[in-house]
């Protein structure tokens, strides 16, 4: 606590809960420190002038509250989506993609305010931790950070709730015995974790999932839909121009009412763990499939191949808090180069859980019905030639079988 001192003016990144208005309280009455308070909306569904109300309850004269969807999904989810981006194989960076946006706004905050530190509520056993401070050195490297759950004597939420009743913070009634599991939401996705989660075996309760229907209640009839692609990022949806943000949401609701973007996995966190979250990313499945699928007429094998040995590298470092990284960006200039030509429409089918893709059509489509087509293509592919080049391909592997054999 020595480092922390001599700190005057912390920027909070403030979500107006139990938690980090315990925080809110805590800086304030264990540093004696100045508290600006900065709330971001990145379209997680909640109501935000009632975190404006509890702070200016708990005496904050600078209170941020800002709506960073347009700039969450244009520069940061979207430029993640031209890379396909997928953890392990199933997750689609939901919380991770987040976190370097908010960090970015508080260095931003706390350089406009005077103040010299910033402070967070994420816990000392997750990524979270590590994807704030990463992007925040990255952007400060003299700012001072301070993440009370490393640092305070509470341990508990029994602690919390004595804490917040000693300092006559609100406390609403069903938070005031053990929370069923905890969440976190954005545009892109939200995820559970915790307490009723924590057995992998379990399967996860039907209250857990809030972003969709289940497959099973979804409609019995398909929903056809059209995402129109420009440079890799989709710009229309069934021929309408739109916004990354409106776009997206669309497309989330399209997921929503038809089962898709559930996924219940174990991953392995940055800090050594494993845990089991249930996620739900409706719209960015969707999308994920979509892009795939104009990408696919659109970009060379050789661009495309690399493209998919690159990605779980590129992955990696969003899921471990590297956004801000020089090999992000130089992985990111590659990427957005290969997306120059990812032009065109992609249609879809959305039927209980499943996108299925049903056609795409591009005015820079590198696929030909000449070379193709099983007609006679007028001369434009020599079926001999593939003789050849069969033969050149095997020598290594008859020179192979030839010494296996003697």
């Amino acid at each position: 606590m020595n480092a922390k001192n001599d700190v005057k003016k912390v920027v909070l990144a403030y979500s107006g809960g139990l938690d980090t208005s315990i925080i809110l309280k805590w800086l304030q009455s264990e540093l004696n420190a100045e508290v600006v308070t900065f709330t971001a909306d990145l379209g997680q569904g909640d109501e935000l002038e009632p975190a404006r109300k509890k702070a200016e309850l708990l005496g904050i004269k600078e209170i941020y509250i800002e709506d960073l969807r347009e700039e969450f999904m244009s520069d940061f989810v979207f430029p993640m989506f031209r890379a396909n981006a997928v953890y392990e194989g199933v997750y689609l960076l939901g919380t991770s993609i987040a976190r370097p946006l908010i960090s970015k706004r508080l260095i931003e905050i706390a350089r406009d305010t005077g103040a010299d530190a910033i402070a967070h509520g994420a816990t000392g056993k997750g990524n979270d931790q590590v994807r704030f401070e990463l992007a925040a050195y990255a952007l400060n490297p003299d700012i001072k950070i301070i993440a009370p759950w490393r640092d305070w004597t509470l341990k508990s939420r029994t602690d919390l709730i004595d804490f917040a009743e000693q300092h006559q913070i609100p406390i609403p009634k069903d938070k005031r015995g053990e929370a069923p599991f905890s969440v976190d939401a954005n545009m892109l996705h939200s995820s559970s974790e915790g307490k009723v989660l924590e057995d992998p075996w379990d399967e996860a309760p039907a209250y857990v999932y809030q972003r969709t229907v289940s497959p099973e209640e979804a409609p019995d009839k398909a929903t056809e839909i059209e995402i129109g692609f420009e440079k890799g990022d989709a710009v229309a949806l069934n021929g309408e121009p739109l916004s990354p943000a409106t776009l997206f949401a669309r497309l989330n609701d399209y997921g929503r009412d038809n089962g898709i973007g559930r996924l219940d996995l174990v991953e392995n966190r940055f800090v050594g763990m494993k845990s089991r979250g249930v996620y739900e990313t409706p719209g960015g499945t969707i999308l994920l499939s979509a892009h795939r699928a104009m990408e696919s007429i659109t970009l060379d094998r050789g661009a495309a191949h690399l493209k998919d040995e690159l990605m779980p590298r590129y992955a990696e470092l969003i899921y471990n808090g590297f956004w801000f990284s020089p090999e992000r960006e130089m992985l990111q200039a590659a990427i957005d180069h290969s997306q120059r030509d990812v032009d065109g429409t992609v249609r879809l089918k959305l039927y209980k859980g499943n996108v299925i893709v049903t056609g795409r059509k591009s005015d820079k489509s590198l696929y030909s019905d000449q070379l193709v087509t099983f007609e006679d293509d007028h001369g434009a592919y020599d079926q001999k030639d593939a003789a050849g080049f069969i033969k050149l391909n095997a020598l290594r592997l008859r020179t192979l079988a030839a010494r296996n054999n003697r």
